[in-house]
């Protein structure tokens, strides 16, 4: 019963586990749409002030390269972290898939072990 139980288990997990990454997906996707949405709506309503009010929104080419150039270093180091992640991930699930191939040893070990401690308290009692 209890070995049935687990299986139904694992089964209704195995069936929701990509309906909550398609979820996850979505919100983070929502979410970078609405920061990014947030920030040009930000911008576009500080460039109308400016503009209204006669305020120069220009700046100086040296500015502009320094924004450009720190941009560049904020999107490469977000690509590397992503690829640390993603090695992560993967060395992770290798980890997991090894320790899958591994348990019906674990548990044969395990099994005699176990077996090794019960055999001289049954050797006694015949």
């Amino acid at each position: 019963m209890y070995k049935q139980n687990v299986q139904k288990y694992f089964e209704n997990v195995t069936k929701n586990v990509p309906q909550y990454f398609q979820s996850m997906t979505h919100l983070q996707e929502e979410c970078v749409k609405a920061c990014e949405k947030t920030i040009d709506a930000s911008l576009s309503m500080q460039q109308e002030f400016a503009k209204k009010n006669g305020l120069s929104t220009e700046i100086p080419d040296a500015m502009k390269t320094t924004f450009v150039d720190i941009n560049k270093q904020v999107v490469q180091a977000n690509t590397v972290q992503n690829q640390i992640v993603k090695t992560t991930i993967d060395a992770t699930v290798q980890n997991i898939k090894t320790f899958n191939d591994n348990v019906s040893a674990f548990a044969d070990l395990n099994r005699n072990i176990v077996q090794s401690w019960i055999t001289p308290f049954t050797q006694v009692k015949n």
